[in-house]
């Protein structure tokens, strides 16, 4: 048997908006170290992994590895019926076709029980290679947010180019060009401060209809953090408290394009 609790259905309600857009479903496997799953996109150009660690939940069992095929609408819809406030536990059975829900408000004078159906993903999992990056950059998820809305109104794509001292952000689109450039502070806090970590300079660019929909990852944490080497996939990375990470991981656009 697999069961589990959160103290609050808004992470959970976070996690799903902020994948929903990019994949349409997920194979999560439950496994007594935890909840897990990558997924790519339809077009093979992103992909999307969670990691949420056993210890991180408020009560966690699961005895061997259950495979939950999740259409994410699905679950998006499921969640709604959910107070943001309210303990949610997932449980299912051992040949699990449904995955229950049981929602219980603070107060515990509110439960709501609901079934998901699963579903049958026999997508094969993705060896993700072990990568030093040689440019490792944490911002603010909300300046990363403001920096790809702005530049979209711009561009569909951007060039992203780090230095030792700074990172860049360009575009050249029909409307004109531009350039935004942030250096590193040491400010204390998570919404401010900003680390620039490079070995070798880079260079590469990227969709930002990609990096709008990576944005939402945003609302999981208070900054985020940006991979990069030269001709590997473009890494943003959230992490989502104590309990674990959400990746993104988006393949740079050919210098062609």
């Amino acid at each position: 048997m697999f069961q589990c609790k959160l103290h609050e259905a808004i992470v959970l309600k976070k996690i799903v908006e902020a994948i929903k857009d990019v994949v349409n479903s997920v194979n999560i496997d439950a496994s007594p170290q935890g909840l897990a799953f990558q997924a790519m996109d339809l077009s093979h150009v992103a992909l999307v992994t969670l990691s949420l660690r056993s210890e991180g939940f408020a009560s966690y069992k699961a005895d061997k590895s259950f495979p939950l095929g999740v259409k994410l609408q699905n679950l998006h819809k499921i969640l709604k019926c959910a107070d943001n406030a309210d303990m949610v536990t997932m449980e299912c059975e051992d040949e699990p076709q449904q995955l229950q829900f049981k929602f219980e408000s603070q107060k515990q004078d509110r439960t709501t029980r609901l079934t998901l159906n699963l579903m049958q993903n026999d997508e094969d999992q993705l060896a993700i290679p072990e990568t030093n990056y040689s440019s490792n950059i944490t911002m603010p998820s909300s300046e990363f947010s403001r920096i790809v809305r702005e530049l979209s109104q711009l561009s569909e794509t951007v060039k992203v180019r780090t230095t030792k001292k700074a990172i860049y952000f360009s575009v050249d689109g029909d409307i004109g060009k531009g350039e935004m450039e942030l250096k590193e502070n040491t400010s204390d806090k998570p919404t401010e401060k900003i680390e620039i970590d490079v070995d070798d300079e880079v260079e590469a660019s990227f969709s930002l209809t990609f990096l709008n929909s990576f944005c939402k990852g945003g609302a999981l944490s208070d900054s985020v953090r940006l991979l990069m080497s030269e001709n590997t996939p473009l890494v943003v990375e959230y992490k989502i408290g104590d309990l674990g990470t959400l990746k993104y991981y988006l393949a740079p656009k050919l210098q062609d394009d």
